[in-house]
């Protein structure tokens, strides 16, 4: 092991209540915070600046354990609008330093509290650049975090179990995270300061959301157009989503590996593109889309996790900087001919974006919904209304 990814320890006592053990046997030794336990999985980083709790409870993270590499985390405390979905699926959260007192308006409960409510294990008072580092040297690894008040920890026993854990290739979190049964969304829109969450009582369009793991901005959004959002499992049938006379369908995000998703999402996504309605995914959703117009993915070393991505839309030739949460990419190669690469990451020019060219078919790798992030990707939400409006015209139900 290099000298720079030697344990590195940010606190004054020698006692440790957690440590964080990686798949290669590396100990990070801290203080544990949350909930009093073990969790285990791929240990990857965010950098985003705002936006922890809207993070920690977005189902894309299932599986995973959070670095998070700003050091101010809790300050703003948790409330019960930013929560991104009814339960919290993170494994575990890494903080370089010690939670303060939350100093804002809007915060109902300190955020130690708010991961304790949802079983979140954590771990403070560790160096998190290096272990960031490391993750960008080597890849994510798989880690688990223990926290006891006893400060006494089998390293082999939890080496072993943290070895055993499969890893997220090749695995359907989907199913785990998806709703069990349909339902329609409540109809609130996007949040304002004057207003807080208001609700939109027009139905003019509706749109099926296919739930791999959606985040509920996503619907905030649609109802913003005055949409009625049914929101459905995600190995439910095509037959199914025809039945209920759709003017759209969005694929939504998710954890996991999309090949693992699609053996049962794909046929259902080839099946509504012949049928002509507009489809519109993000994130895993995009992938999901790419699969089912015959393209292929796999596993990033890194992932992308943050809100400062940079973004070209190559058909503006405009920069956006985006928000995002995923792990696998859509393989540039693999793309047929009538596929269009609309958008490319200006990281490391993975795809970011594609459209099918002859039918209102399209997705992004990123999160347009800003929560937390930049809003200069609305836009898209914008689309694919289009889309809907043009294909209402056109279809009588």
């Amino acid at each position: 092991m290099k000298e720079k990814y030697k344990n590195r320890i940010a606190i004054k006592s020698n006692f440790s209540s957690a440590i964080l053990v990686l798949d290669n046997k590396t100990v990070f030794k801290g203080i544990g915070l949350g909930y009093r336990g073990e969790a285990t999985g791929e240990v990857c980083f965010n950098t985003s600046l705002t936006g922890y709790q809207e993070i920690i409870s977005d189902p894309s993270y299932a599986g995973q354990i959070i670095n998070f590499t700003f050091p101010h985390i809790g300050n703003v405390g948790t409330n019960n609008e930013d929560i991104e979905s009814d339960k919290i699926w993170t494994r575990g959260v890494i903080f370089n330093s010690e939670i303060t007192n939350p100093s804002n308006y809007r915060s109902l409960k300190h955020l130690d509290k708010w991961l304790k409510k949802n079983k979140i294990v954590g771990i403070t008072g560790l160096d998190t650049r290096s272990l960031t580092n490391f993750i960008r040297d080597k890849g994510a690894p798989k880690g688990t975090i223990s926290y006891n008040l006893s400060g006494k920890f089998n390293i082999k026993k939890i080496i072993k179990k943290t070895n055993i854990w499969p890893g997220l290739n090749g695995m359907d979190l989907a199913k785990e995270v998806s709703t069990k049964r349909n339902y329609n969304w409540k109809g609130f829109k996007t949040w304002s300061k004057q207003a807080g969450y208001k609700k939109n009582n027009k139905k003019k369009y509706r749109i099926i959301a296919i739930d791999y793991g959606i985040k509920k901005n996503i619907l905030r959004y649609f109802s913003n157009f005055d949409c009625e959002v049914v929101v459905v499992p995600c190995s439910e049938s095509s037959e199914n989503l025809i039945n209920f006379k759709p003017h759209g369908i969005f694929l939504s995000n998710g954890p996991g590996d999309p090949a693992a998703t699609g053996k049962y999402s794909i046929p259902v996504v080839k099946n509504l593109i012949k049928y002509g309605l507009p489809v519109f995914g993000i994130c895993l959703g995009h992938q999901i889309l790419a699969l089912a117009l015959n393209a292929k993915t796999k596993k990033m070393k890194l992932g992308h996790r943050g809100a400062n991505h940079p973004v070209k839309n190559l058909i503006s030739n405009k920069v956006e900087i985006t928000s995002q949460n995923h792990g696998f990419e859509v393989l540039r190669e693999s793309l047929p001919n009538n596929v269009e690469i609309t958008h490319k990451s200006l990281f490391d020019n993975s795809i970011e974006g594609i459209k099918l060219k002859n039918k209102p078919v399209f997705s992004v790798q990123y999160h347009p919904e800003s929560n937390p992030g930049p809003q200069d990707s609305h836009y898209l939400f914008n689309d694919f209304i289009y889309e809907i409006k043009k294909y209402a015209k056109k279809k009588r139900y």
